[in-house]
């Protein structure tokens, strides 16, 4: 059964009204962070325009207060790696394009600047090297050999639901050393904690606040347990038994836990979905990742950056600046659009394209740089690897039999359904 072509009419009747949209519209109205162009997948033309014209463009046309983005790879470099003059501070606004909303802003590494940033941070990072990573590999084979041996054949199922959430939480459960009956509140929590108020998720800022509630107190006698118990190999007890993180405030616990979740969740989630949709919108690709499956390795590297799981990091200016010839004042908030950074015609041959064998696959943007590079992505890409080996020994294709529902959202880059079927 090939449901490959309805899929591909639908994706570019779709572009080529966006296009339409993008070039039509005056640069001055343009609010690229717009949550519905990433939920419709319409985004593209309005950056590539951006790269074109316009590659640091400063948006008053929002609901949001004024921005800038910054579109290029170099420029985002540039950016990402100057901590000096553009800082992360929760303080200042935070990581994402919009201000953390009153009431949610938990200070994590990720929204800190030097020196605080670097000393909670190497806490986590024991878990993250190579030797853990190896034993962390043996149980992330073992369950997705269980995961994929109990998906249907000849049926339709959700690919998100139960393969990339359920593979994703049981890692997350392992690295917290969390209940793993109770894991699926992990992704809940994750989910909530980025959540739009137009998103569907929760229904009201209330709704979002008790759950976030119930977070905090779960969490907060999870690492009450850790401090008073001998040190153990889990994300809690490393920041309970390091005193640059054992003495934090409430607040700071419950900044770097949802960090930890989010970060754990969302990038190997949805990299994972996007991979099975990238292969099916690009047969040729699939069939050579089937007869080399050595492959996998530039492939998983390829789909990050071909996904881009989040789609932007901001930061907020310490002083003024330039960047582009454009002139930036203290206090600007700056958003590097790593989804445009990672379609560079300049840096990238055919970026548009998947291309699974592509040069140097990991000078992607997709995991940050800088002093604030993912912690995890090693795991992510383990995950992305092994998953991927396990399901070319088991099934011929995973087609995709259905357009994707996406996230209403255009920080995180996902998904909340993908429609599939395995032949039997």
């Amino acid at each position: 059964m090939n449901i490959q072509a309805p899929v591909k009419v639908d994706k570019a009747e779709r572009m080529r009204r966006a296009r339409e949209e993008a070039y039509a519209t005056p640069l001055s109205q343009f609010h690229p962070g717009a949550p519905r162009l990433f939920q419709d997948d319409t985004l593209w033309p309005w950056f590539e325009r951006l790269r074109k014209e316009e590659p640091v463009h400063y948006c008053t046309n929002a609901p949001i207060e004024p921005y800038w983005s910054v579109v290029k790879y170099n420029d985002i470099m540039h950016v990402d790696t100057n901590h000096g003059i553009f800082s992360s501070d929760s303080t200042l606004g935070g990581i994402s394009i919009r201000d953390v909303p009153q009431g949610y802003d938990w200070p994590s590494f990720i929204a800190m600047d030097q020196p605080r940033h670097s000393s909670q941070r190497k806490t986590v990072s024991p878990m993250f090297t190579p030797t853990h990573l190896d034993e962390l590999a043996k149980l992330i084979r073992q369950r997705s050999q269980t995961v994929l041996d109990n998906l249907p054949r000849n049926e339709t199922f959700n690919f998100v639901e139960r393969v990339s959430i359920e593979l994703t939480t049981q890692m997350l459960a392992t690295l917290f050393d969390f209940p793993w009956e109770e894991r699926r509140k992990l992704t809940r929590w994750s989910d909530v904690s980025t959540a739009l108020p137009k998103s569907g998720i929760v229904a009201s800022a209330e709704e979002r606040r008790r759950e976030m509630d119930e977070c905090y107190a779960y969490m907060s006698k999870l690492w009450n347990e850790r401090v008073n118990s001998a040190p153990r190999n889990d994300l809690l007890s490393l920041m309970a038994h390091n005193d640059a993180t054992r003495f934090m405030d409430p607040d700071n616990l419950m900044g770097n836990i949802i960090l930890l979740i989010v970060g754990g969740n969302d990038t190997t989630r949805n990299t994972m979905t996007g991979s099975v949709l990238a292969l099916n919108e690009n047969p040729d690709q699939y069939d050579r990742l089937r007869a080399n499956p050595e492959l996998i390795d530039s492939m998983v590297p390829e789909v990050i950056r071909w996904q881009t799981p989040l789609a932007h990091m901001r930061r907020t200016a310490l002083q003024d600046t330039e960047i582009g010839g454009k002139q930036i004042k203290k206090g600007d908030r700056v958003v590097m659009w790593y989804v445009s950074g990672n379609r560079d015609e300049e840096m990238f041959e055919k970026p548009n394209e998947f291309i699974i064998d592509r040069p140097r696959p990991r000078t992607h943007l997709s995991f940050g740089f800088g002093i604030h590079r993912c912690v995890g992505m090693r795991l992510a890409e383990l995950q992305l690897k092994i998953v991927w080996e396990e399901m070319l020994k088991r099934f011929d294709r995973i087609e995709v039999v259905g357009e994707p529902k996406r996230i209403y959202s255009s920080f995180i880059k996902g998904y909340e359904s993908l429609p599939v079927r395995i032949p039997g």
